[in-house]
């Protein structure tokens, strides 16, 4: 059974923490003691919010300040579900969320519409990757269940995020607080027959293209002599998980940076010897040559190698309090890689209101900001652009003085290949 990821965002008081607490309560995810202690908290009817909303600031404010993840499953598949914040001060907490995402359930209030924070969360996971959108139109019993509602609400979003790059965008009316086309199909709204928000979960499609791309970081080499019958032999091998794609025996590979090609002798784990193996999977490589592979370096398949360079394009959302600025010198993490960068350029900061880019006047980046930068790396990185893969195409920043992670970046392709255009289910009324 696979996992789904997803994220829900939009405004504040839109309703994420209250539609993930029915979600959870609906399809029968919940202990009987979680249930109970929020009924004997509850004044009246259960308020589902507190079912995700678990630090006490958050409750006594009636925002989400921090990212709440939850678990579920149903018959066909499991979930992870991040309810991440809906202000614009905690834009990182939604950064770091998205990352990881699948999907992103995106939350309007049917009251309110399409707005600045609908906009700016709509735009910051499809600037993540995040390849599948769900339209919740939420609070649909406070406009009398309306059709036409709808209908307006969705025809703006599809106005708006005509130049986003999902592969596809649900629309999907819901009211979150009475479980109306959560689980199962609401009958309060007869002239919508496509899925509820469950179904459409459990059958959407969150397949990536990246599992073709073969990379393998080494994070250790094990070496050691071992005794043998006809004397004594040297054990030399490259211990790591394949980040993606699948390799076999007998595969010729490429080792990065150095673009030295051998073949693979044997793929070893805890259990015992394998033909061949797929990501996630954690493994030992033993090769045919003995060649200079250390920390950091990259097995792939020559065929669909990655870049290798040491000047960087990079999108940067910061998160320290020290401004992020030209010229300084920082740490970064990259796959199993760690080296030393100088920040080269700070060359536009993303205005989160108004969704356009533009230059900074005293070249930096400060606390929830988000950026394009350029830096050189002192040791050449070996990567995928973001929107080919997340797992090789991200970083982070770590601040050298203090040892605390100031940033999280998304690498840009260096030969600056075009985007994917958005495609739209449901952009006719059901």
């Amino acid at each position: 059974m696979n996992q789904l990821r997803f994220i829900t965002a939009g405004s504040v008081d839109d309703g994420k923490s209250t539609l993930i607490g029915r979600l959870l309560f609906d399809s029968q995810s919940l202990f009987s003691d979680q249930v109970n202690s929020i009924r004997n908290h509850a004044k009246g009817d259960i308020n589902f919010a507190n079912l995700t909303d678990g630090l006490r600031a958050e409750r006594e404010q009636g925002i989400t300040i921090d990212v709440a993840y939850r678990y579920f499953a149903s018959a066909k598949r499991r979930f992870r579900v991040a309810d991440a914040p809906g202000h614009v001060r905690y834009t990182r907490n939604m950064f770091t969320a998205a990352s990881s995402s699948d999907l992103s359930v995106i939350l309007v209030d049917a009251t309110k519409g399409i707005t600045e924070q609908t906009r700016r969360h709509t735009y910051l996971s499809s600037l993540l990757g995040i390849p599948h959108a769900v339209v919740c139109v939420n609070k649909m019993d406070l406009v009398g269940y309306s059709e036409q509602t709808f209908a307006g609400i969705r025809q703006d979003f599809i106005e708006f995020g005509s130049t986003l790059h999902f592969k596809g965008v649900e629309f999907i009316p819901v009211a979150a607080l009475h479980g109306d086309n959560l689980v199962s199909r609401s009958k309060r709204m007869p002239w919508y027959s496509g899925k509820s928000l469950l179904e459409h979960l459990e059958d959407v499609d969150v397949s990536r293209a990246e599992s073709e791309l073969a990379r393998f970081p080494v994070q250790w080499i094990i070496n050691s002599d071992r005794q043998t019958v006809s004397g004594k032999s040297h054990f030399r091998g490259y211990a790591g998980q394949i980040m993606s794609g699948r390799f076999a025996v007998g595969d010729e590979v490429l080792v990065l940076p150095a673009r030295q090609t051998t073949r693979i002798k044997s793929i070893q784990t805890f259990d015992g010897q394998l033909d061949c193996a797929s990501a996630p999977l954690s493994v030992t490589i033993l090769l045919d040559d003995e060649l200079d592979v250390g920390r950091g370096d990259m097995l792939v398949h020559e065929h669909s190698a990655p870049f290798v360079h040491s000047a960087i394009e990079a999108i940067v959302c910061w998160m320290d309090e020290e401004p992020l600025r030209a010229g300084r010198l920082y740490s970064i993490k990259q796959s199993a890689r760690r080296t030393r960068i100088k920040v080269s350029e700070v060359k536009s900061r993303l205005d989160i209101n108004t969704l356009q880019s533009s230059a900074t006047a005293d070249h930096s980046l400060r606390l929830n900001d988000i950026g394009q930068i350029s830096f050189t790396a002192a040791a050449p990185l070996v990567f995928d652009s973001y929107g080919q893969s997340r797992s090789t195409g991200s970083f982070i920043i770590v601040d050298e003085s203090t040892n605390a992670t100031a940033g999280a970046g998304l690498l840009l392709d260096p030969t600056h290949g075009k985007d994917r255009q958005v495609s739209y289910v449901n952009k006719e009324a059901n």
